[in-house]
């Protein structure tokens, strides 16, 4: 990708998160994070945030992660959560529980003049994967962290190893179109599935003891309320809302009738659990600048 057209990337990704995906993730905040509390689980054990710490929480939506990292930092730490979606970040404001030492800040991580040397730990949950220039990104990041200090995000992995994206988003193909092709490397949810190409990402941005860990999940589409809810949050996010989004009325119920009968096919009680997978990456900050 040439510079020009990640700029252009980088620029349409933040114009979509201010736009219809911010607004949608806002309006299903609470079922999204009942939806990925098992990756939430993994990366806050494997972040280990301490009392004293200074986090940078980069992709911080709403803020449910930065507030449960503002607790286990209390007291003496403190936690910036940046985003560059208005709506999301206006909602993390509202749910932000008084007391806590934790600020949020509109931001574009890639560019954001954080306070050199200052974090102990850069910490993201799906919040990496959609910079034009991911490399000076996290050149950039890097310096707001200490020397010693910490990464620790979690990326999703390929694509056929997350059916809970990928099986609703086929099943939508059967009636609209198909999304413009993305290459493996362009912004978007898979573009850091391969553990190659985060692994030059973060060594070119100057990171050490870069690690990544597989880790796989099971993700209840319905979050134990039935088969309507897991439908809705099916058609309401990632690459099938963007796929139904502006599309006939007729065309839309068609795709949700038959992402309907194929999550049927999975209903277990109230749940609909569908296979996940996700990088756990970690990495550590040990040079100077």
């Amino acid at each position: 990708m040439s510079p020009s057209s990640a700029d252009e990337r980088h620029a349409a990704e933040i114009a979509y998160w201010n736009g219809s995906a911010g607004e949608r993730w806002v309006s299903r905040q609470e079922s999204q994070d009942s939806l990925l509390a098992p990756a939430a689980q993994v990366l806050l054990a494997r972040a280990a945030a301490r009392c004293g710490e200074f986090v940078l929480d980069v992709g911080c939506g709403w803020g449910a992660l930065s507030v449960e990292l503002a607790r286990r930092v209390a007291p003496g730490g403190r936690v910036l959560g940046v985003d560059v979606s208005e709506p999301m970040l206006s909602r993390a404001r509202e749910l932000r529980p008084s007391g806590l030492p934790l600020d949020f800040v509109r931001a574009d991580a890639a560019a954001h003049p954080f306070e050199p040397g200052a974090a102990d730990l850069l910490f993201s949950r799906f919040g990496v994967m959609f910079f034009g220039d991911p490399v000076r990104a996290f050149a950039n990041m890097r310096r707001g962290l200490r020397r010693g200090a910490r990464v620790v995000f979690a990326c999703w992995r390929e694509p056929r190893e997350n059916p809970w994206l990928m099986l609703p988003l086929q099943e939508a193909y059967r009636h609209v179109p198909r999304l413009p092709e993305v290459g493996p490397e362009d912004p978007g949810a898979f573009s850091f599935a391969s553990e190659s190409r985060v692994r030059g990402i973060l060594e070119h941005a100057g990171f050490d003891a870069i690690g990544l860990e597989a880790v796989a999940l099971s993700l209840d589409l319905a979050t134990g309320r039935g088969l309507e809810n897991a439908v809705g949050t099916a058609v309401g996010i990632g690459p099938t809302s963007r796929a139904l989004e502006g599309q006939p009325d007729a065309l839309r119920s068609a795709a949700t009738a038959a992402i309907r009968e194929e999550l049927a096919r999975h209903l277990s009680g109230d749940r609909v659990p569908l296979p996940g997978s996700i990088w756990i990456v970690t990495a550590t900050n040990l040079r100077a600048g």
